[in-house]
C-alpha cells in the first residue's frame, strides 16, 4: 500500500492506495484563510499545512482501514508548488519513510494529474 501526501499549494492532502492502484481513501483539507487576500499567501499556506498534516494523514489511514505498519511506500509531491508548502509535505513524508524504513517516491505535481487518470476507482 502507498501513502501519498500532497501539499503543493493550499490544500493539505493524503491518500492511501492499494497495490492495484485503487484509492482506499482521499482526504483533502482546504484552507479558507486566503479569501480575504484575494489569493493564496505562501506563508499562511505553509503554516496551515503544519497544523493540518498529522490529522490529514491519520484520517487517510483510518478511512482506508489501515495502519502505518501496512504501508509499503510513501509518495509525496516534490514540486512544482509553493516552496514552504512543499517543505511541510516532503518533511512529513521523509519522516514517515525514514522511521519505518520505507521507500520514498518523489512525484511531480503535474505528472500526478496525468497519472490520476489511470487510477482504478478514483474517489
Amino acid at each position: 500500500m502507498i501513502l501519498a501526501i500532497e501539499t503543493s499549494c493550499d490544500d493539505t492532502c493524503a491518500a492511501v492506495l492499494d497495490d492495484q492502484r485503487r484509492v482506499l481513501s482521499n482526504i483533502v483539507s482546504s484552507q479558507t484563510a486566503h479569501a480575504e487576500f484575494g489569493g493564496v499567501v505562501p506563508e499562511i499556506a505553509a503554516r496551515h499545512h503544519l497544523e493540518l498534516i498529522d490529522a490529514v494523514i491519520s484520517t487517510a489511514l483510518k478511512s482506508a482501514g489501515v495502519g502505518l505498519e501496512q504501508i509499503s511506500s510513501v509518495a509525496v509531491t516534490q514540486g512544482p508548488g509553493l516552496s514552504g508548502a512543499l517543505l511541510v509535505g516532503v518533511s512529513a513524508a521523509k519522516g514517515i519513510a525514514a522511521a519505518r524504513g520505507l521507500p520514498l517516491r518523489a512525484v511531480n505535481h503535474l505528472h500526478g494529474h496525468v497519472a490520476a487518470s489511470y487510477l482504478a476507482n478514483p474517489l
